[in-house]
């Protein structure tokens, strides 16, 4: 495991509960579940079995609490989500590949 100083900057290191997620993200544990069963997010498992979640994934959480608080269906406001990230690494994908063509 990396020493805490390195922990701190890391947006995918599983610092927090699960009570405490929800806490975060405004939302019941039983929601950060379902995003879990919608394949938004997968908590990191302590070794007692406990669900952690990082930054990254409370980003996620918050997102989807938005778009389910517009109206969105869960299943469909994951999906969306997934979409969008995996477009914005295409971009970012097809970017570097540009610059890297143009060298």
């Amino acid at each position: 495991m990396a020493p805490p100083d390195d922990m701190f900057g890391d947006e995918d290191y599983p610092a927090y509960t699960m009570g405490r997620a929800a806490e975060i993200v405004g939302v019941s544990q039983d929601f950060l579940r379902r995003l879990g069963e919608a394949k938004l997010i997968d908590p990191f498992r302590s070794p007692g079995g406990h669900r952690r979640y990082s930054r990254y994934q409370l980003r996620l959480a918050a997102r989807a609490k938005e778009m389910v608080d517009e109206g969105t269906a869960l299943e469909a406001a994951c999906r969306i989500i997934i979409l969008q990230d995996q477009l914005e690494e295409a971009l970012r994908v097809n970017e570097s590949l540009r610059k890297s063509t143009a060298d």
